[in-house]
């Protein structure tokens, strides 16, 4: 697992606890830890809150959970077309949303979002060893593809979602959780930028699971395969069967 993301942020926050004590200038929360996935779920807004001391730009980053993809490249053969290459890309966030209280550019040099990961175009994916010894400049067409597919599925961001700011102090913003998002360990941190600089960070968790019926099932089939699979087959065989006696007496 690539542990830069998660260095990045250490070292700010060493950074930060060496500077001399002052009170906390940043505090934040969100109204949800938990979001449930039942049947029927369409999606849900989580909000984001808190309160900053001061001047300063507040930067909300929703990631998570990481996981495995492949990307594919698609090329035309004999008029057909299939996939040719592909690349593995490990921890990769299933999810990555964003929400500034200015324009991002206006926020930090691009060099300081890249170096903590702000953005979907700023987000690090390490190669399987599979792949590693592919050039940059194809690893970056895949990885551009990869940021390309998962914002077509609604699950990066395309452009930051507003921040808004109330009294110079006072911050909120709904962060939309789609239908098709991954169940998961998920981390909301909010940052405090001052004169280009993270100066503070905040990381609250939001826990995402299936529940309900859904979710028992869910459970069974990957904890119980075998007996999943007869149950299934059982059922598939009895439906049948059902079908035919009913049409036969239709």
């Amino acid at each position: 697992m690539s542990q830069a993301p998660l260095l990045t942020r250490m070292l700010v926050l060493l950074v930060m606890s060496a500077t001399p004590a002052t009170a906390e200038v940043l505090v934040a929360d969100t109204s949800r830890r938990h979001v449930a996935i039942t049947t029927g779920f369409t999606g849900t807004d989580v909000l984001l809150f808190g309160a900053v001391e001061g001047a300063g730009d507040i930067v909300v980053v929703i990631r998570g959970p990481a996981e495995t993809i492949v990307v594919r490249r698609k090329q035309r053969f004999a008029g057909v077309w299939a996939n040719a290459d592909s690349v593995v890309f490990q921890d990769a966030p299933n999810f990555h949303q964003l929400a500034t209280s200015r324009p991002l550019e206006e926020i930090a040099d691009p060099a300081t979002l890249r170096q903590l990961n702000i953005g979907a175009d700023n987000l690090e994916f390490t190669p399987a060893p599979r792949d590693r010894h592919r050039s940059s400049l194809e690893i970056a067409e895949f990885r551009k593809a990869l940021v390309r597919n998962k914002r077509t599925d609604g699950l990066y961001d395309t452009e930051p979602a507003p921040v808004s700011i109330i009294s110079e102090r006072l911050f909120r913003t709904p962060v939309y959780f789609p239908a098709n998002m991954a169940t998961g360990n998920y981390t909301a941190t909010i940052y405090l930028f001052r004169d280009g600089a993270a100066v503070q960070l905040i990381e609250k968790p939001i826990v995402v699971q299936k529940s309900g019926f859904g979710a028992e099932v869910y459970t069974w089939a990957h904890d119980r395969a075998p007996l999943y699979g007869a149950a299934a087959i059982v059922v598939a065989i009895a439906a049948g069967w059902l079908a035919g006696v009913i049409f036969r007496n239709v």
